[in-house]
Order: structure tokens, then sequence, then C-alpha cells
């Protein structure tokens, strides 16, 4: 069965749908994302929430690519991801420098 439940992200609150038995992970989750943009905002340098939000996913996409050390046969992650997503990220800031809207 499917429920709502209220969260906040810096500040700001949503709603969200999701099953029951998945609302402890979805928190968890939300925790986590929080943590990541309220220490990237607090740094100070940027303000907008997208960019913010950006900046996060790739933060945490990259640990979580990072974590991993057992990769299946066949499967095997390029060994230079940690690159790909600094020039990514990069690219990223340059588009966003010129987008001053804020969320």
């Amino acid at each position: 069965m499917s429920t709502t439940i209220e969260v906040s992200i810096m500040g700001q609150s949503y709603m969200l749908a999701c099953a029951e038995s998945e609302q402890d992970a979805l928190r968890q989750a939300v925790a986590e994302v929080d943590r990541e943009m309220c220490s990237i905002r607090d740094l100070g340098r940027i303000r907008a929430r997208e960019r913010i939000a950006v900046l996060a996913a790739l933060n945490l996409a990259h640990a979580k690519l990072g974590a991993q050390t057992v990769v299946p046969a066949g499967d095997a992650l390029p060994h230079d991801v940690g690159a790909r997503l600094q020039r990514l990220q990069q690219r990223l800031d340059g588009a966003l420098d010129t987008d001053d809207r804020l969320l």
C-alpha cells in the first residue's frame, strides 16, 4: 500500500509517495541528500538550489561508485570514473554559472 510522507530538504518541505515498507529507507535517503546539500550550501560559495542539488547528486554518485569494491565479471566500471565525474562537474559548473535564477 502506498502512503505519502512529508520530508524536508534544506528547509523546504516535500510530499513524497512510497510504499509503507520503504518509508525508513526513503527517510534515510532524504537525510543523506539533506546533509550533502546543506554541507555544500554552508560552504557559502553557492546559493542556487539547483546548482547545490546537482553538485550533491554528483558527490553522492561519486561516493557510491567509489564504495563499490566488488564488480561482477563483465560489468567492470571504467577506471577513470573519478576523472569523468570531475570533468562533468566542471562542465555543469560552467553551464550553471550563466544561470543566475534561484529555484
